[in-house]
């Protein structure tokens, strides 16, 4: 029995192929790896995945842009200026109310909060999505 290599025509996979599942897999992990980032509440761990995410995704565009340099891969149709401004300006919205709903949070903290004996989070076992 003998190997052969996937450029030279190989039965196992066709190397345009291999490359989208690839691909596929990194799209897939990045989305995992964002899940756990916001999932986690320990900040080196959430530190850690925020790290994996952005290498997972230079990898992935690396990928991306060498397919489609190399006809590989055809991007779906290109987004309007406008609608990329209006996504993006929705995005700030949401994301400047969550900032004002965490500062209001904060300032309304009760006292009883920081009280030693009583405790900070209790854990939710029954959630599934809980870390």
């Amino acid at each position: 029995m003998h190997s052969q290599s996937l450029s030279s025509g190989g039965n196992f996979m066709q190397e345009q192929d291999l490359l989208k599942s690839i691909l596929a897999d990194l799209r897939r992990t990045s989305r995992e790896y964002t899940t756990a980032t916001t999932e986690s509440s320990c900040p080196v761990t959430r530190r850690m995945f925020t790290d994996l995410t952005n290498s997972t995704l230079r990898l992935q565009g690396e990928l991306f842009h060498l397919m489609q340099q190399n006809n590989m891969y055809s991007a779906s149709s290109k987004a309007t200026r406008s609608e990329l401004d209006k996504t993006v300006q929705s995005a700030q919205q949401t994301q400047q109310k969550c900032h004002q709903f965490i500062q209001e949070k904060n300032t309304q903290a009760s006292p009883y909060s920081q009280a030693p004996n009583v405790p900070q989070h209790q854990p939710n076992y029954g959630n599934p999505y809980y870390m």
